[in-house]
């Protein structure tokens, strides 16, 4: 009898130190959320709720994205990577989850080892626009005039690191030109004082500038995709316009935190896909010049987070970008 209680004790104790994810039965069992790290409104919160609605039906449990913001998506990014690896809780990412520890010193997260990519969830192209008073009408033109004034032509930006800034420096880079920065608190001051010409020129995302520039408040000059944009098909791309191989689009997605077990990651990712497939999502998105797209595996989304980590590591470095 002794022996028989042992073994009964001894066998309580093996299941309770099973994963949660094995004790819980078929996954997902329960409410799956999205923490989303940034402003509420924003392109980075309506693809994730857009994105959420879908892979509720799909995977049968309702996926809720829950609004963190702060710090440079620093609060939300932190609150993910403190939670259990079990799938449950995911973390809505853009460019700045890639960037924000290479200028960052403190950032307290690293985007590689404390978390794992689950797929990428849409692609945004960014245009190049200009104040209606800046003598040039394509990119051509404004590089030329940037060499005949270096250091005068202002550009703002929503801070040091943003996707604005760094499509700038870039630009710059690939160019041969050299340009003011103006940081601001948010795009939408900065796009502000552009239309007011207090600025000549910034890099935003075709599906928040597209309205300035169908009203004729601001030039689009052209757009940071391999791609035209849907919106405007008429207008070049950078790489059309003489800068070869420039590219620099705003990418979202969903990561977890490293150790989630592979058979909810391909689940997630399986229902992130059917999501942005939905004919209906991909019309609505389409509209707001945000092209919905999903990863063709777990390893291919990793190591498109690496190389967006690595390559920027090396732009930081060599523009000397950081935050003090």
């Amino acid at each position: 009898m002794k022996n028989v209680t042992i073994a009964f004790v001894a066998g309580l104790l093996a299941i309770s130190n099973l994963p949660a994810a094995a004790q819980s039965g078929p996954y997902p069992s329960k409410l799956i959320r999205i923490i989303n790290p940034l402003a509420a409104g924003g392109n980075v919160d309506i693809v994730a709720r857009g994105i959420a609605e879908q892979m509720s039906k799909l995977l049968g449990q309702q996926v809720l994205v829950e609004n963190r913001p702060g710090a440079s998506a620093l609060v939300g990014t932190r609150y993910v990577k403190s939670q259990p690896a079990d799938g449950y809780t995911l973390l809505a990412i853009a460019n700045t989850f890639a960037r924000v520890p290479a200028i960052i010193r403190d950032a307290g997260y690293d985007p590689l080892q404390d978390f794992t990519g689950v797929s990428q969830t849409c692609d945004i192209p960014m245009v190049l626009v200009v104040n209606p008073s800046l003598p040039v009408k394509n990119v051509k033109e404004f590089i030329a005039l940037a060499k005949k004034r270096p250091g005068e032509l202002t550009y703002g930006s929503s801070g040091n690191g943003a996707t604005g800034h760094i499509a700038a420096e870039m630009l710059s880079q690939q160019a041969g030109i050299k340009l003011m920065h103006i940081p601001y608190k948010g795009n939408a001051p900065a796009t502000t004082d552009l239309v007011g010409g207090q600025i000549m020129l910034m890099f935003d995302q075709v599906s928040t500038s597209a309205g300035y520039i169908k009203s004729g408040r601001l030039r689009a000059l052209g757009v940071t995709s391999k791609k035209r944009s849907p919106l405007f098909p008429d207008l070049p791309t950078i790489d059309e316009s003489g800068i070869k191989g420039f590219e620099d689009t705003t990418f979202n997605g969903l990561v977890a935190p490293a150790g989630t077990p592979r058979p909810a990651l391909d689940k997630l990712r399986d229902s992130v896909v059917k999501a942005a497939a939905v004919p209906a999502l991909q019309t609505r998105f389409d509209g707001l010049g945000i092209p919905l797209v999903a990863s063709a595996s777990l390893d291919e989304f990793n190591a498109y987070l690496r190389r967006q980590v690595e390559d920027f590591a090396k732009l930081a470095k060599t523009a000397g970008l950081k935050v003090n």
